[in-house]
This record gives C-alpha cells, structure tokens and sequence, in this order.
C-alpha cells in the first residue's frame, strides 16, 4: 500500500482546444496494472457539486482502470469539452490491495463579474451585452474573448467603420472568488466611405446606370438619405453580380467583370473602386418551346412566361418568370404547379440555339407527382392554445399541397398578433416523393400579445390622455378557473380592452369584448362594447372650460364581421347595431340651437374589406387593404308625418295658446314679435287662435330638438391602402379616403353629430358625438375643419385625403419594431357637397419615426411642414411636431 499521493497523469491545460498530457513525477508502482476504481474525491475549490463533476467524467465505482490509461485519458477529455475548467488532474491518493482510490482536482475556469465598454455610447452598450451573452457568472475563456472581438469588429465593420479594433482584457476580482472584469476597448476610428466608383469598357451603359445597381455599395452623395456610403465586402461582391444582372436585363448576355480594384487611402480614410467590364454582343429572345408539360397547355404557360419572340433578351426577367424568388405569391410557372399540387416539380430554361444575334429556349418542365399535405403541426405557442393557430391553418392534412395556402397561413398567423411574424417558420419534414406527401412543422416565437395603452396628444388646445388595458389573447372560459390566472386567464384569442380618456374637458369610459371566433367553428367575429363620456363646453378661442355645460353620451353597440368565400377568402362582410344617448345641459354651440334637451342615434353599419397585406401588422410589405361601409339610421321623416319644411317658416299657420306660450299644430312654441297684431288682453287674456302673424318665429331650439331628437342620416366611407416594396426593405405606402354624410330629408337637414374633422395627428377623439378625426399632417389638429360665422368648428359633410409614405424598417425583432418614414400628404374638407372640390386641397410634406413595443404599442413622432394657408390666412401653416402614442397602424 502507497500512503503517498501521486500524481500520476496527466494535466489538462485548456488554451483554447489545445491539450497535454504528461507525467510528473515517476514513483514505483506497477505501470500499467489493471486496478478496481474504489472511490474518486474532487478537491480544490469548485462550485459545481462533486458527484455532478464525477458523473461527467464518466468514471464509476467498481470498474476496472488501467493507470495510467485510457479510462483516466478519456476522462480528462470529457470534463475538457465542457469548457468549464482551466486545468485538471488526477493524483492517486493510495491503493489497498487491487483498489485504488483517486483525486481529481480541478481548477475552474474564472467567471464574469462585469463588463465594462469603452469607445461606445451608453445607448449601444446594452445590445453588444445581450448580443455577445456577457452576463455576469459566465464562463470566461479564450473562446468567449475571441468571439466577442470578432463579433464587435464585425458589427461597425458593416457599419461601414472599416478599421474597427478591438481589445478585450480581463483581471481578476478582488472582492469575490475565482471572478474576473472584462473591459472592452473599442476604437471604431472613422467611418471609412467610397470617393468614387469608376468603370471601364461600359460603352452601352453609363456609370450612372451601374452605380444604381450595386444597392449596398454607394459613393459618397449628400443628396442621399436612406443608403450611406460605406465598404462591405460580402455585400461588395453581391453588388458586382448585380451589375451583370443589370447587363442581362438588358440584353447582353455575355456580359462580364474582367477585373476590379480597390485603392485605399489612408489620409482621406476612403476607397477608391475600379470596375473593368466586358459587354458582349445584344442579344434577342427566339423561339420558345415547352417539353414535359402536361397539365397546363403551351398557352397557358406562355401567358405566364409573357415573352415574345424578337424581345430583348432578358436573364432577370426569364428566370423571375419561371420562378421569382423575391416574391412567394408571384405569379410564375413554378407556383402555378406547385399552387396545384406539384411540389416535386421543376422547370428549367435552357438555351438551344444561338444563332447571330437570337437565343432559342426550351423551357424542360419536370411535373412530378401530386403531393398531399400529411401532418400538420404547431410548435412554439407557449400561451396560445393550440385551437387557436390550428383554425387559422389553411394546411390541411390530406389536402393538396399548395404553396399559396402556405404564404396565406403564414400571413394570417403573424396577424394574430400573438407571434413574432418575422420568426414564423414552416419547416417542411418527412418529403416523400414517393408516397407523395409532406408534413409541415410552424415554428413559432411568441411575444406579449397584452398592451398598456398610454396616450398622449394635444387636441382642441389642451392635452388629451388615454389609459387603458388591451388583453389580447384573453380566456373568457377560464374566468373562474383560479389556475388559468397568470395574471388573467389568457390563451383563447379574444380581446379584453378597458379605457379612460380625458382631459379638463372631457371624460370617457369604455369597455369592450371580441371573440373572433363565435361559435368555434367558423371565423365569424362577435364583438360587444358601452362606453359613457362627459363632455364640458370648449372655448375654441379661449380655451375656457365651464363645467355647468356639459354633453353626456352613452354608447352600447353589439356587432359581427364573417369572412367571405366569393369573390374571394379575402373579403370581409362586417355588421353592427349601435345606439347613442346624448343629454345636454346648458350645452349650445354653433352646431345646434338647444342646449337642453335629448338625442339618439339608432344605427345601423355595414361594410365590406378586403385585405391581404402582409406579412407583418406592423409593417406591412405587399399587399393592400380596401374597406367600403355605410352607416344609415331609419328614415323617421317617412313615418312620424312631420312637415320639416315649415318648422322655421310659421307664415299662415294655425296657433294655439296653452296659458304660457303659442304652439304651432306640430306642438312647437313660437314667439311673440315686435309687430304681433292680436296679443292677450284684458277683455280677452286667452285667445284660442291666433292666424297669420307674419312676424311669428319658431324658437329656433325648439325647432332643433324637434329635428334631432331621433338622429336620421347615412354616412359612406371609402378607403384603399396599398403596399408596394420599391426595392430591398424599403417600402411604399399609398393611401386615399373618402367619406360622405347625407340626409334623407333636405328640409331636415345634415345632422350636428358625426361629422368629419380635417388635420393634425388624428389622435384627437375626445368627442364622443360619432365625429371622425383624420390625420393631416404638417397642420393643428382639426385645423382643416369648417367653421360657422361666430368661428366655431362645425365639421364637415364630406372629406377627401391622398397620403404617400416610403418606410424602411431599422429593425422588426418581436421585442421592438422600428421604421423610418417620410411622406406627402393632401386633403380637404367641405361643409356641404355643393362646397366640393377635389383638386382644392391643403398640403404637406415630412418625415417621421415609429416605434412598436408589445406593452405600449405604436409610439411614434412626425415632423410635417404644411404648404398652404389656413382658410382666412395668408401665410403657410409652416412646421408642425405630432406625437404618436397609441395611434393604430
């Protein structure tokens, strides 16, 4: 028996994957000898539990060990692979008989107490953590160090700071045990920009020309403003592709790089690019014939392919034809098989004969068999209960596959808004051309789906705010269910929203519910919503609220929107009952004459959308949006048989006194005028008609709650979005709106409520009388509006508005979607339809910044400038700032 401990093998010294193993010191013991494993002891300090640290070794009481040999060897390998220890070594503490009994000690590899930046801004230093996974008690090795470095030098280096360095140092704590501070010395030195890009050879195609096609490669160009100039080599040479794609397009097919060259220069910090090309003849296209088709005729495809013999020859244009790979839903030959089917199938273009200056094609159509959708299934949906995804899956196991329905269920998962839509992922499994079918797997991120609206905006000369909870993905079936709350019962797919809105002058209050899919078996939207509100009387000039005045409304709606099969799955036929109660007091405006009494509002709406924008709510990138509707009352003036004509004309009527005041024969009081011929007098106090007083007035509030005392109007609105990426990320939105409220009865009039209201960040909805409020910017909120004779605003019958955005996306991670924009806007409003014209309209120009968080929604801020006067001003409305905060998209 040995009492002295031995080290007998073999230390692990972990440099980056470099290994040794050597002994250090010989004793006399049997080299080699087989012994029985009796027990294995870790010492040193470690913070792993020591069994843990055994088990990985992979080394077991009992077994039988050559030592030195390979059970130790392959033991110190496999601790080494976790990258958790610096060093390690086996020592023999004694043996007894054929029993050794070993020590494993192990020194740790130190773990990250802080990290410090230098060289970047405060702002940065957040993501570099996150993104590199600096936390504190990570394992710091040479790998940890050397990834970081090359990630940080690789992130300013696509920045366009070319000679980024980076240098990464670590000491050791003093305050804890085996922990280190790494600090992070950044020199990003200058941005290194192009000076030029020159050409050579390019007799066919200018400069300028080839310059426009390397999309991530610019020269130097103040004018710019979404692409700086900076040096990316990966995206260097995509670009150089791009100009021989550009070449093909337009017909030289044999185009060529001959050389290229990049000079730098070290006092300026720029590069300057030289680009040799060889053009090559132009060429024609020429016969086009298809083989292997027998599904779709020649014709059909050549409608699809929409080239003509003796054309320009294009590459681009022929390839995108046969398969565009920048737009899934293209309209190409290979989606018009697999829309149908034909997953396994494949069409190539080759060229067959060249002949002077003409290129013949086959296009060699491979169909395949028809393959079928097999299993279907979701992953990822944490929260979401699976019902939810799957009765929005147009894939159906056992039905045909079709890449269209798969684009469709991609975009219509990602408006759920309970997904990541740019994570969304359908991972095709098992292929099986033979059995001709696939199964689909969608992998999902989940994001928060509830909001904190908090909302913010200044309207009507004060500041109007908004609190409220949105519950996105709420469970109305698991309320008392105590184990669903975590905090509320979530997971159904219904919504839950609670708001207050006020101001000094206003409050309202409201509640509302959805269920998006009433019934569970089929996409028929129920919703359900009562609000009240309080409003004071408003001095428009002043701005002097008295609360003795005050507007109070109640709001109950109920409605349902189904989706449609014709003309396509696109549509949208919604529907909704709404009644409003106002009640007035002390309430008069320009609007109308009472300002005590009562109104309602019995409605009826309907509308009609079709949208298939996508794939991201937030920003959308194709697509379009279209909604028309129409909100009508019941026609009272055809039943209650009153003759609104002569309500404010009491000439030659018939007038009665009740003790107090003349009545007309519709029960409306009358006033006495300055010329009245018959007035009470003592002989005869109660005359009991009084006929033709040519100077008798109605009492113009009486006569008004006459008219308004069941609100009777239709209001149609009209609207279309559209969505188109100009190239790359960069988007452009075009908008137009259009809405109209009527009355039936002339003799009645347009009613006071619902009105439209022209300008500003159309935040301002603090009126609850059914008034609309349309964004304009570069102009004061509701600035745009009609006012009467005493200039109060008393909004507008009919509107009109054209607005074009161009946004390119900073960033769209489920945790934060940021865009920029910059946009051109017109409209204009009109008290009456005899006021329109279309081609007179106010506008503006600017640019603007949105910000999308899952607990706060959109926040977003617009610098817009305003071309043209204010009716009744001579000068431009000028510059205007407008905050976003809670504004839908």
């Amino acid at each position: 028996m040995l009492q002295k401990r031995i080290k007998i093998v073999l230390t692990l010294f972990i440099l980056g994957s470099f290994s040794q193993i050597k002994a250090q010191e010989r004793v006399p013991f049997d080299q080699g000898k087989k012994y029985i494993l009796a027990d294995v002891s870790v010492i040193g300090k470690i913070s792993f539990n020591e069994q843990t640290v055994v088990t990985f070794s992979g080394l077991q009481k009992g077994q039988e060990i050559t030592v030195p040999g390979e059970e130790i060897s392959g033991a110190i390998k496999k601790l080494g692979k976790l990258g958790l220890f610096d060093e390690i070594s086996f020592y023999v503490n004694r043996i007894e008989n054929d029993s050794i009994y070993l020590d494993l000690d192990i020194v740790e590899l130190p773990k990250l107490n802080e990290v410090k930046f230098v060289g970047v801004k405060k702002g940065k230093v957040d993501a570099l953590i996150k993104d590199n996974s600096l936390t504190k008690n990570k394992i710091v090795n040479e790998n940890l160090i050397t990834t970081t470095k090359n990630y940080i030098e690789n992130k300013y280096k696509k920045e366009g700071f070319y000679n980024t360095k980076v240098t990464i140092t670590t000491t050791a704590d003093t305050t804890s045990t085996n922990q280190v501070n790494m600090l992070v010395r950044v020199d990003k030195g200058d941005k290194v920009k192009i000076s030029k890009i020159e050409f050579e050879g390019n007799k066919q195609l200018t400069d300028a020309t080839l310059r426009s096609a390397m999309k991530d490669t610019k020269q130097k160009n103040p004018i710019r403003i979404f692409k700086a100039s900076k040096f990316i080599k990966e995206k260097y040479k995509a670009d150089l592709d791009k100009v021989i794609a550009t070449y093909k397009e337009k017909g030289y097919r044999d185009a060529r790089i001959l050389s290229d060259s990049i000079t730098y220069n070290k006092k300026k910090n720029t590069l300057a690019i030289k680009v040799d090309v060889e053009e090559g003849n132009k060429y024609y296209f020429g016969n086009i014939k298809f083989l292997g088709n027998t599904v779709y005729s020649d014709q059909l495809l050549n409608r699809y392919l929409g080239i003509k013999k003796g054309e320009t020859y294009n590459g681009v244009l022929l390839e995108k034809r046969i398969a565009d790979k920048s737009k899934p839903d293209a309209e190409d030959i290979t989606n018009l098989y697999q829309n149908n089917g034909y997953l396994f199938s494949n069409i190539n273009a080759v060229e067959v004969k060249t002949v002077n200056d003409t290129i013949d094609f086959e296009i060699r159509v491979t169909e395949g068999p028809i393959a079928y959708f097999n299993k279907i299934s979701v992953v990822g949906n944490d929260k979401t209960n699976d019902k939810v995804i799957y009765r929005e899956l147009r894939t159906k196991p056992g039905e045909k596959y079709s890449k269209d329905l798969l684009v469709r269920t991609i975009r219509e998962i990602g408006q759920l808004g309970f997904f990541d839509p740019e994570a969304i992922d359908p991972k095709f499994k098992n292929v099986d051309a033979a059995a001709g079918t696939v199964d689909i797997e969608y992998h999902l991120v989940e994001k928060g789906s509830s909001q904190i609206e908090l909302q913010g905006g200044y309207g009507g000369g004060g500041f109007i705010g908004t609190l409220g909870l949105s519950f996105n993905n709420f469970s109305a079936r698991n309320l008392f269910n105590k184990d669903a709350y975590k905090p509320l019962p979530m997971g159904d797919g219904q919504k839950v929203a609670l708001r207050l809105q006020g101001s000094t002058y206003f409050q309202t209050y409201s509640v509302s519910f959805s269920e998006p899919w009433f019934g569970g078996k089929k996409p028929v939207q129920f919703s359900t919503s009562i609000s009240y509100s309080t409003q004071y009387l408003n001095n428009y000039i002043t701005q002097k609220v008295d609360k003795s005045k005050s507007f109070n409304i109640l709001t109950l709606s109920v409605g349902k929107a189904k989706r449609l099969s014709v003309p396509d799955d696109f549509f949208v036929l919604s529907q909704s009952v709404s009644y409003q109660h106002y009640d007035l007091h002390n309430y008069n405006t320009g609007l109308f004459t009472f300002g005590n009494g009562t109104s309602r509002n019995l409605a009826y709406t309907i509308g009609l959308t079709r949208s298939n924008k996508g794939v991201n709510p937030i920003f959308p990138t194709y697509g379009s949006e279209f909604s028309i509707s129409a909100k009508v009352t019941p026609p009272y003036s055809l039943l209650n048989g009153i003759n609104y004509g002569d309500l404010g004309n009491q000439k030659d009527y018939k007038y009665t006194y009740t003790g107090s005041d003349y009545v007309d024969a519709n029960g409306i009081v009358v006033k006495q005028g300055d010329y009245l011929a018959a007035v009470p007098t003592s002989s005869n106090p109660y005359p009991s008609r009084v006929d033709n007083y040519q100077d008798a007035a109605a009492d113009p509030a009486k006569v008004d709650q006459k008219k308004f005392n069941w609100l009777e109007y239709y209001k149609i609105k009209f609207k279309a979005d559209w969505y188109t990426k100009i190239y790359g990320k960069l988007v452009l939105r075009t908008l137009t709106e259009f809405g109209f409220l009527g009355a039936y009865n002339q003799a009645r009039g347009v009613v006071p409520f619902e009105r439209f209201y022209l300008g500003g960040d159309g935040m301002a909805n603090y009126s609850m009388d059914g008034r609309e409020t349309i964004q304009l910017r570069g102009y004061e909120n509701n600035s745009l509006t009609p006012i009467n004779s005493n200039g109060e605003q008393i909004g507008a019958t009919i509107y009109n508005k054209f607005s074009m955005e161009l946004r390119y996306p900073i960033t769209l991670k489920s945790s934060a979607s940021i865009y920029a924009l910059t946009f051109l806007e017109a409209g204009s409003s009109y008290p009456s339809f005899k006021d329109y014209n279309p081609f007179d309209l106010s506008r503006s120009a600017g640019v603007g910044l949105r910000v999308f968080m899952p607990a706060f929604g959109l926040l977003g801020i617009d610098f817009g400038y305003g071309f043209d006067a204010l009716p009744g001003q001579t000068k431009p409305s000028g510059m205007h700032t407008h905050f976003i905060i809670g504004q839908q998209f």
